[in-house]
C-alpha cells in the first residue's frame, strides 16, 4: 500500500492503517530501534509504542514522508527506552559513544539539548547538504542510526580506519561550520 494511503487510514482513524504500517516499516522501524537498544524485548516494545504514537500523531499530523515520520519516531522512542535502562543500569554502548564523539565539536551541553534547539538542527543538515555524499552517508548512519563503525565499513566497504577518519574529519568540520555559523563559540 502507497503512504499517502495509509496516511489516509489514520486520517480517518481506520485501524487498518496501523496494520499496513506494520506490514511495510516494521523492518525498518526494528533496525532502527535495535541499533540503539540491541535488546530483541525492548524493540518489540518500543515498536508498539511506535505504532501507538503513530495513530495519536496523525491527525492532528499529516506527514507528507510516511517513512521519515514513523523513522523518528521509533527513534526518539527508542532513545527515551535506552535513558530508561540506563537510569536502572549504567554501561557503555554505542549510542552514548556516538553521543560523546559528537559532544566534542557542539559543546559542553548535552547532545540531546542541543539537539532540541532548531537552529542547531537546521545548521547541521545545511552543513551535510554541503559535505560529499559518501561522507554524509557514513555521518548519518553513525550519529541518526548509531551504526557501529563495524556496519558502516561492511556497508560501504570501507576499512574500520577509513569510516573512523570520515568521523573524525567531519565532525572537525562541523565544529567550524558550526562557530562559522554562530551558532557555537
Amino acid at each position: 500500500m502507497e503512504d499517502r494511503e495509509i496516511v489516509k487510514l489514520y486520517l480517518q482513524k481506520d485501524e487498518k492503517a496501523i496494520q499496513e504500517t506494520k506490514n511495510k516499516y516494521e523492518n525498518y522501524c526494528f533496525s532502527i530501534s535495535y541499533n540503539i537498544l540491541h535488546d530483541r524485548q525492548d524493540v518489540d516494545e518500543v515498536l508498539n509504542d511506535t505504532y501507538l504514537a503513530t495513530w495519536n500523531a496523525i491527525p492532528p499530523a499529516h506527514p507528507e514522508n510516511l517513512s521519515t515520520f514513523i523513522g523518528k519516531i521509533t527513534r526518539r522512542l527508542s532513545i527515551n527506552k535506552l535513558r530508561s535502562n540506563k537510569a536502572l543500569k549504567r554501561g557503555g554502548d554505542e549510542v552514548a559513544l556516538s553521543f560523546e564523539e559528537l559532544e566534542d565539536c557542539i559543546g559542553d551541553n548535552s547532545f540531546n539539548e542541543q539537539l532540541q534547539n532548531q537552529l542547531l538542527a537546521d545548521t547541521i543538515n545545511q552543513f551535510l547538504s554541503e559535505i560529499k555524499e559518501s561522507d554524509r552517508k557514513i555521518f548519518v548512519c553513525r550519529y541518526y542510526y548509531f551504526d557501529s563503525i563495524e556496519d558502516i565499513s561492511k556497508r560501504f566497504f570501507y576499512t574500520k580506519s577509513k569510516v573512523k577518519m570520515s568521523l573524525k574529519r567531519t565532525r572537525d568540520k562541523l565544529k567550524e561550520y558550526l562557530i562559522m555559523e554562530g551558532v557555537m563559540k
